[in-house]
């Protein structure tokens, strides 16, 4: 089947990129096999992420299928965007659907990309990760390979205002060493794995980031841990739970 929306909207993505002079850092894409199935497994501090997650696939010159909210793909604008990119919505009323359709497209030869972490972190640290990104890859018998992401948050993340025309912005996309099923004994064991490989690489993001806070007003988008004010991983739950109860009156 040709591809008529995902490479046009690649092209467009690249040139706001150059407008707003996003200063990208990409390492270990080599890592994303150049035919056969595999799964991106990244963190999420960002409504943008699927973004910047896909571009880490680029240079093996793979389109990213991105599992997301099935809302997503209602909406008007957005909706035949990611049909046309043959994204894989997610009903999370009928999960075995999504799930079964990422596992025929791993099995097709496609590369699929999942936030195993389910929603955005709002400490910007790794959540606990949810067994489904590793279940599909042992079904299917294709890696895993972890992804970090930093930076994005300072453009639009959960709770925060969006600053989209942000310039200047460093953006890091970490590609991990892929993790093989046939390595492990079972998905629970590569999702342990999977979290360890995943925060030691989003250990190296922070660390290795090329900017600071401008001021203390700016330490929002910094994890407690390393002196920023963002929620603590407690905090960030709580505040999730609050989100999660329906609305009175």
């Amino acid at each position: 089947m040709p591809e008529l929306v995902y490479p046009p909207v690649i092209a467009a993505a690249k040139t706001m990129f150059r407008v707003l002079d996003l200063r990208l850092t990409v390492q270990g894409s080599h890592h994303v096999p150049r035919t056969g199935g595999a799964v991106m497994a990244s963190n999420h501090v960002s409504y943008l992420d699927f973004i910047f997650c896909g571009l880490g696939a680029l240079e093996s010159r793979r389109l990213v299928r991105f599992m997301a909210k099935e809302s997503v793909f209602r909406h008007r604008v957005s909706g035949p965007l990611m049909r046309g990119m043959r994204h894989i919505p997610v009903d999370r009323g009928a999960g075995a659907e999504s799930y079964a359709a990422a596992l025929a497209a791993l099995r097709a030869g496609e590369v699929v990309g999942v936030f195993p972490e389910a929603t955005i972190s709002r400490s910007f640290t790794v959540k606990e990760l949810k067994s489904g990104a590793t279940r599909m890859a042992c079904e299917a018998a294709v890696p895993v390979l972890p992804v970090a992401l930093w930076g994005t948050q300072r453009l639009w993340t959960k709770g925060r205002p969006r600053t989209l025309t942000r310039r200047h912005t460093p953006i890091t996309i970490l590609v991990g060493e892929p993790l093989h099923p046939a390595a492990f004994p079972d998905a629970n064991a590569m999702s342990a794995e999977l979290k360890t490989r995943l925060q030691d690489l989003v250990d190296r993001a922070q660390r290795e980031y090329s900017d600071q806070p401008a001021d203390d007003a700016d330490r929002w988008w910094l994890p407690a841990h390393l002196g920023g004010t963002a929620p603590t991983p407690e905090e960030a739950a709580a505040l999730d739970t609050a989100d999660r109860r329906p609305s009175r009156g």
